[in-house]
């Protein structure tokens, strides 16, 4: 069973939470504070934290941080906040996603069950499959981290979603509809404008020639796939 911990001080969004979350057969572990927070995670182990960012005892960054320093769980914020400072705050600390409130139950659970599975697909893969290595760039799947010319590439969360979920699948061809539904959540899996605007930025960060890539390529119809020519066995094992 995936168990997730709540991080929330409101009352009622946490029983909203805790009933939708076991309607779909997921464990539930609920935190007032971070204090508390901290302590469950150390106990319990969750596969997933979702965590607002307004506690009563101390600032949501600060239990990002704690966290990140202890594990890789995939953390998704939950907050308020809406300025895009807070949101880059947020993500650089080292959460995986940012969901503002108000917010779709279906959606949230969408994103949710996909960070769930980039967590598992990064755990099963074989140690020697975690490095992608390719002609012009390398991708470390556990530390979430891109290196081109012996520098590491700086990726928005967004970025690395779609990388993350193309490298794992090599050679394999990734419907839009997929990559939307994944990255963006189900209610934005019409929004292939999205697509097309980040896997522009994505080439022009790694591919050494971005209008001829050989590495993130866009099939007819707009299915997206990720070769590696020049190492056609380094991502072999990676589902």
């Amino acid at each position: 069973m995936t168990r997730v911990l709540v991080v929330e001080d409101d009352p009622q969004l946490v029983r909203a939470l805790v009933i939708s979350l076991q309607a779909r057969r997921f464990g539930v572990d609920a935190a007032p504070d971070g204090a508390t927070a901290l302590r469950l995670a150390a106990a319990r182990q969750p596969d997933v934290v979702l965590l607002d960012l307004g506690l009563p005892d101390m600032d949501g960054i600060d239990v990002i941080k704690t966290l990140r320093a202890r594990t890789r769980v995939p953390i998704m914020v939950l907050s308020a906040r809406r300025a895009s400072g807070e949101k880059v705050a947020a993500l650089d600390a080292g959460a995986d996603d940012y969901v503002t409130k108000p917010f779709n139950m279906d959606e949230l659970l969408a994103r949710l069950r996909a960070a769930v599975r980039r967590a598992e697909s990064a755990s099963a893969a074989p140690d020697a499959a975690v490095l992608v290595e390719t002609e012009h760039f390398t991708v470390d799947l556990v530390a979430k981290r891109a290196v081109r010319d012996g520098r590491d590439v700086r990726l928005t969360p967004t970025e690395w979603h779609l990388l993350e979920i193309l490298v794992c699948n090599p050679g394999r061809l990734i419907s839009q509809k997929r990559l939307l539904s994944e990255v963006w959540g189900a209610s934005q899996s019409n929004k292939t404008n999205y697509l097309r605007v980040y896997m522009a930025q994505l080439r022009r960060k790694l591919e050494a020639d971005p209008a001829r890539p050989r590495h993130l390529i866009t099939e007819p119809g707009m299915d997206y796939r990720f070769e590696n020519p020049a190492r056609g066995s380094a991502a072999e094992g990676i589902s």
